[in-house]
């Protein structure tokens, strides 16, 4: 009897052990069905939940995820399941317009461009270096390698029919501005035959390449909350949570799992933490980018590395409906003469300057992150005149988001106060610069005002006329560099620098490999390329046994990913409203969005988007459910679309300016 006590109290310990364990969980091995039910024994997920099993597995449905998928496939995988928290694939290609970049490419080749994947790693190593970067060479040698393939596996799966910008040669192979130049003409720039629904011509052909393979399946609006690993500490498992019915289903996976989940762009409180001004910066990328799938893998010890690595545009405007977040826009007027200054007044670089990355780097460093173009009417005439005003008109011309932004006064002095701009200041930087100007030579900054015309320096004017201009801009951040920690093959590693079986990553979510600023036509090539190397290793690799899950000892704090909450109060539906329709105009994506709210028996009876400049392939969730949502509650307070907040909180907004009138 001692004996048989002894053992049940042993093993009521083991088990006891291995329910403490929150790192770690036993898969069913007894079900041979796709979908089962599974008990899991770890202390967050004590409940029976429906397990489904696939060869592989991937949360994230982005560029990285896609292609990984796609390349699983290739490589033996009969079913190959992907979770995405959103409404729709794509990621941050819904928020691109689709740039490429490659090497010794096909299109090179036609264009008859001779260029060498070393020419295109030395070029990488040097813009990712920039400003102490410490981009690696061992990940850009394996990228640079992959994406010939990748582009060329796109371009004989379609993208050779698509159309493509061209220089004054007819190249379609083209130096990029927007970013520090190559040294060889080896970015491409498609467009979208379907730019209703889609940015990036890549997730165009993604999205219909996986649609036409049956052993895919993309699982919306599901979320990864928890990794799982095996009795062997191997990482074979994710349990997915649905946002909308919050049921949680257990998806285990023969060869891992591959966590593409993006950056961190939309967690203003994570950029605070790692930069000066972080948490001013605007977003312009998804909402969904949070960096919640940094927990999901520090939770099984994931080293995380260079979280301050965050590039910024020094072109944001702001959005006047959702604050904090914004697009690409710039008045460029510093072409011809216009100046940039701070809240204090100052200027704080040469504004002519053709590296992006030291005007981004100079506007991060100043109060709030924000930045005032200063011009006048001859300035604009000017940049008119050399056919250099197109995002002018287009961001803030009439009728255009931007252009409520735009601040004109008769003196220095008034636009000081309407702005919040030091006066004193203001005025004296002007006087400075306009004797710099009156000396034909170069200022403080090195901006020179010898005439000589460059494509960043069309025209040297005084800033002094009848009328003086400002248009508020501030650091964009569209993406971010840091992230988790992994070897060239993307398997995970620990802080320690060991593979963590059966675990690997892709995509944005990855930290550490391009240094501090990202190169032309990475953004969308990276991930496409790093996800077909990671499924491509995690299909024939085999995992190793014997590891001991445990959670990181630099566990970023959970308070920082906490979604913000607004004080404002919910609308008052308790009033009495006029029968009618009523309609109101707000700014929109890319222009004005206009909502018209039918009222019957002092009820909200229908929601109609009557017109909108939104992107479809964004936007398309959150104008087809937000309205019928409002409708449902009688109320313009409901809940976001996943992925669309921006156009979700614009029609809520619409919608109570048409209630205000029919009080």
């Amino acid at each position: 009897m001692k004996k048989c006590m002894s053992l049940l109290m042993a093993a009521m310990m083991l088990l006891t052990l291995v329910t403490g364990c929150g790192a770690t969980d036993t898969p069913s091995s007894s079900s041979k069905d796709e979908t089962s039910q599974s008990t899991s024994t770890t202390p967050e997920v004590q409940e029976t939940m429906k397990e489904v099993n696939s060869d592989f597995v991937i949360v994230g449905a982005g560029a990285a995820g896609m292609s990984a998928a796609l390349e699983a496939v290739k490589n033996g995988a009969e079913k190959v399941t992907l979770l995405e928290m959103t409404s729709k694939t794509g990621g941050s290609l819904n928020f691109t317009s689709g740039s490429m970049s490659a090497a010794e490419t096909i299109l090179q080749k036609e264009d008859k461009i001779e260029d060498t994947q070393a020419s295109y790693l030395e070029d990488l190593l040097r813009i990712g270096s920039d400003f102490g970067g410490n981009p690696s060479r061992p990940h850009l040698e394996a990228y640079v390698k992959e994406s010939t393939a990748a582009f060329d596996w796109l371009w004989e799966n379609g993208l050779k029919d698509y159309t493509f910008a061209q220089d004054k040669d007819g190249k379609r192979a083209v130096f990029a501005p927007e970013h520090p130049l190559y040294s060889i003409q080896r970015t491409y720039k498609p467009k979208a035959k379907d730019p209703k629904n889609y940015k990036a011509p890549a997730h165009e052909l993604l999205d219909k390449m996986i649609k036409e393979e049956n052993k895919i399946e993309i699982l919306y609006n599901t979320k990864g909350t928890k990794l799982v690993a095996n009795e062997q500490g191997q990482i074979t498992a994710v349990i997915g949570e649905n946002t909308q019915t919050k049921e949680k289903v257990k998806y285990t996976s023969k060869h891992g799992i591959l966590v593409s989940t993006g950056g961190y762009s939309a967690n203003k409180a994570l950029m605070g933490k790692y930069t000066e001004n972080g948490s001013s910066y605007l977003t312009g990328g998804p909402s969904s980018a949070d960096g919640n799938g940094l927990l999901l893998v520090q939770n099984v010890g994931a080293d995380v590395n260079n979280l301050n690595y965050i590039p910024t545009f020094p072109m944001g405007l702001e959005s006047a409906d959702v604050p904090g977040t914004g697009t690409i826009a710039s008045t460029y007027t510093w072409k011809t003469g216009g100046i940039c200054v701070n809240l204090d007044g100052n200027r704080f670089m040469d504004e002519t300057e053709a590296n992006n990355s030291i005007r981004e780097i100079a506007l991060e460093e100043q109060p709030k992150a924000v930045q005032y173009d200063i011009f006048t009417d001859k300035i604009l005439a000017d940049l008119a005149e050399n056919k250099a005003d197109f995002m002018y008109k287009y961001k803030f011309g009439e009728g255009t988001p931007g252009g409520k932004t735009v601040v004109t006064a008769a003196t220095l002095d008034e636009l000081a106060q309407k702005t919040g701009i030091n006066a004193e200041n203001l005025k004296k930087t002007v006087d400075e610069y306009n004797k710099a100007v009156e000396s034909k030579g170069k200022d403080s900054f090195g901006r020179s005002f010898d005439g000589k015309v460059t494509p960043f320096n069309l025209a040297v004017n005084k800033v002094e006329g009848d009328k003086y201009y400002a248009v508020p801009l501030k650091a964009l951040c569209i993406i971010t560099l840091g992230g988790v920690t992994t070897n060239p093959d993307m398997q995970v590693l620990d802080e320690a620098g060991n593979v963590i079986p059966g675990l690997y990553a892709a995509g944005e979510f990855v930290g550490g490999v391009w240094g501090k600023f990202v190169s032309g036509g990475t953004g969308v090539m990276g991930p496409i390329s790093f996800g077909r190397i990671a499924a491509r290793n995690a299909m024939t690799k085999e995992m190793a046994t014997g590891y001991t899950v445990k959670k990181s000892s630099k566990m970023l704090d959970e308070k920082l990913f906490e979604k913000a909450t607004t004080n404002t109060d919910k609308y008052d539906m308790t009033s009495t409203f006029k029968d009618g329709e009523y309609t109101a105009t707000v700014d929109g994506q890319e222009g004005p969005m206009e909502v018209k709210v039918t009222v019957k028996d002092s009820k909200i009876a229908n929601v109609e988007i009557v017109s909108n400049k939104e992107t479809e392939a964004v936007a398309g969730a959150a104008l087809k459910d937000v309205p019928a949502a409002i409708v449902e509650k009688n109320s313009p307070d409901v809940d976001t679309v996943s992925g669309a907040t921006l156009t979700s909180k614009r029609i809520m907004k619409a919608v109570k300016e048409c209630l205000d009138k029919a009080k």
